[in-house]
């Protein structure tokens, strides 16, 4: 199976920078799916789960936030909020920011600390979810 260049940018690091077989991307309207000579494309993202077919066939798995792909001559750059890998994140942090967020949507807010709270609750149940799929090892 031929491979293709990603680039994964979040705000605040290069998070994956590498060639692979596939990229499985949370879209705004559902799941999608690129492989090698796929036809040049932009997609917006959503808040979810991310999984990369490696070139030695294994798969590796991420959460990330809303943000764009752009897919051009098989190199794709994804620009994103944040990207995290699983064992990355801390569960009682994210239930702790999705309860702050319930009660700042149950306050009276412009519609901009709305949109705000809205986002931060979608990255705290994003990040639960994904947590409770991989929970942690012992040591």
């Amino acid at each position: 199976m031929k491979t293709f260049s990603l680039k994964i940018l979040a705000s605040d690091r290069v998070f994956y920078d590498g060639r692979c077989k596939m990229v499985i991307l949370p879209a705004e309207d559902g799941e999608l799916g690129v492989m090698a000579n796929h036809g040049d494309m932009v997609a917006a993202l959503d808040v979810g789960e991310l999984r990369i077919q490696k070139e030695d066939d294994t798969w590796e798995r991420a959460l990330i936030g809303k943000g764009v792909m752009q897919d051009i001559n098989n190199r794709m750059t994804v620009l994103t909020e944040f990207a995290e890998y699983p064992e990355e994140i801390d569960a009682k942090r994210a239930q702790e920011a999705k309860e702050r967020a319930q009660e700042q949507l149950r306050q009276k807010q412009s519609i901009q600390e709305y949109h705000h709270s809205k986002a931060s609750l979608a990255r705290a149940l994003a990040r639960l979810k994904e947590s409770s799929k991989y929970p942690p090892t012992g040591y």
